[in-house]
């Protein structure tokens, strides 16, 4: 190997300091720091630090109140006066939408002169695909292996990757049912080289949890080294770099660096629902969502959720210079985040769930034309890694560097086809954020999950007993497989069921319906004879 060579490499861009310590490495120790210094992309690094390294750097002022306050006030007041509010015409909402508009979306309409189904249709054509970002550890969680990997201790201990498979499973047979041909919604997953291995070998494990082996496509995001505010590379060892995912604003570099807009466009796909792994609510390539967006002719839309107050950490969805856009929490000052409109609700209200429709036409459009465009996001952080010494730090007392990550919702101002569809927290967003305390945990989702069980369970005739332990419930009583229910239809057979508590629905392997481990009989109630894959049209589905 020659070292000057890769001396002269990294001098171009400032980075010799990461061979500093090459004389006290082994072999296997250089081999290691190459690999790390071969996989980073030190122009797009260097480029990188270029554009953000004044958001790093204080205001140039004598004054000490005005360096930590002044920029923050100036942005916070631009962002606030030409922030506005995602037009009417371009929005939808659950709440509003009549029986009728549902069953457009999901069922019969128009599109393009071609009288046919909006969302089932295309499920069932193959023209649909979902995208989960994947690339996380559950680190807040307490464990170090992917988030997608967890139990939040359901009855059926299900983790959230099975449960996902299983929604996909359940909506690939309403389709065939509706329409009388075998379809498959592939199910591509990004991960990180922190979750690639071990997402693998979990699916492989569990059999693809019942999906086509060929039908989940895993691919690994990029990712970025973390550096310290004069822009250079930290060292995590004297042969290690210190590096992290780019973000799921990464997708897009990797979506055509790894082949799978390719693969996509391959497979004949046309739509691609993206998601985040860690909500246990989300309802893949939803039907209403689909059809609503293909209604729109949209090319690029977004899920939300109405704020739980005017100043919940969550970015809004909103227009700015006349372009779509995510603005974070922390850029809203506060008078604009508690403005309202004539009816009294908050007027910028659409809360960003990470929960997005993308035509395929445009993503190839965004790769194409724009992924240089893409800002990248600074995080300030205490990180690990060597001090000038050589000696490692591991807990710094302050700041010492920076990661950066591009966000997924950053592409939101290339599209000319924008739309927003509003559905209701209660029943489409419950995070898994935090092992511990009483927010985004195992246990508000599992309760989260329960209640939106109940309600479907409700909404069919169905008598439950003891109702009143469900708010107050820390251990699980109620769950309903996604193998019998997508979104609460095929339960009106419960109706003559006697309901105890626990009550765990399920599907067996003879595609046989049995509650907390027992197969149901005809003698105990009437089932009608129904099988996990019977079921009425998704005009059942409760919103």
């Amino acid at each position: 190997m020659d070292i000057e060579l890769i001396r002269s490499k990294l001098s171009k861009y400032g980075q010799e300091h990461l061979i500093a310590y090459w004389d006290d490495l082994n072999d296997k120790q250089k081999q290691s720091l190459l690999q790390d210094i071969n996989e980073i992309d030190l122009a797009r690094t260097h480029d990188a630090y270029q554009h953000i390294k004044s958001q790093l750097m204080p205001p140039l002022s004598s004054n000490k109140n005005e360096q930590q306050n002044g920029a923050g006030d100036n942005k916070q007041q631009d962002i606030d006066r030409l922030m506005e509010p995602i037009p009417e015409h371009l929005a939808g909402s659950v709440y509003e939408a009549t029986q009728k508009e549902l069953d457009e979306y999901n069922q019969e309409g128009s599109r393009a002169n071609d009288k046919r189904s909006l969302s089932l249709r295309a499920i069932a054509d193959g023209e649909v695909c979902v995208l989960l970002l994947a690339g996380g550890q559950g680190t807040r969680l307490g464990v170090n292996y992917p988030k997608g990997m967890y139990n939040v201790n359901l009855l059926s201990q299900k983790s959230l990757y099975q449960i996902q498979a299983e929604r996909i499973i359940r909506l690939q047979e309403l389709a065939n049912e509706q329409y009388g041909k075998i379809c498959q919604i592939p199910w591509f997953i990004m991960t990180s080289e922190h979750t690639q291995q071990a997402t693998e070998d979990y699916f492989h494990q569990h059999n693809y949890f019942g999906l086509k082996q060929e039908n989940i496509i895993l691919f690994e995001q990029h990712i970025l080294p973390a550096l310290n505010f004069q822009g250079k590379i930290l060292l995590d060892e004297k042969y290690k770099l210190t590096k992290a995912p780019d973000g799921n604003g990464g997708l897009y570099r990797a979506l055509c660096t790894r082949g799978i807009l390719n693969e996509m466009v391959k497979r004949q796909i046309k739509y691609v629902h993206v998601y985040c792994v860690d909500n246990i609510l989300v309802k893949m390539a939803d039907p209403i969502f689909i059809g609503f967006c293909l209604k729109k002719n949209a090319n690029c839309a977004a899920k939300v959720v109405k704020k739980n107050s005017p100043n919940e950490a969550v970015g809004v969805i909103c227009k700015v210079n006349n372009r779509f856009q995510v603005v974070e929490y922390s850029e809203i000052s506060s008078d604009t985040a508690q403005r309202r409109k004539p009816d009294g609700e908050l007027l910028f209200n659409a809360g960003n769930i990470c929960n997005h429709f993308f035509s395929v036409n445009f993503l190839q459009a965004v790769c194409k034309d724009h992924e240089n465009e893409l800002r990248y996001h600074v995080a300030k952080k205490a990180i690990p890694c060597l001090g000038e010494n050589g000696l490692k730090i591991e807990s710094p007392k302050e700041p010492n560097g920076v990661k950066l990550e591009k966000f997924v919702f950053d592409v939101f101002p290339f599209s000319k086809t924008f739309a927003v569809w509003e559905v209701k927290r209660e029943e489409e967003f419950s995070p898994l954020k935090n092992g511990k305390g009483s927010k985004d945990t195992p246990a508000t989702c599992r309760r989260d999950l329960m209640a939106e069980h109940l309600r479907w369970l409700k909404q069919a005739g169905v008598e439950v007993p003891n109702i009143d332990k469900f708010t107050k419930a820390d251990e699980p009583l109620l769950e309903l497989s996604p193998l019998v229910s997508y979104a609460g239809e095929n339960l009106e057979f419960l109706k003559d069921y006697q309901f105890e508590l626990p009550f765990l629905l399920e599907c067996n392997s003879k595609k046989k319906l049995e509650v907390n481990g027992k197969e149901l009989v005809k003698s105990a109630f009437q089932t009608n004879g129904l099988e996990c894959n019977s079921t009425a049209t998704m005009n059942g589905v409760h919103h």
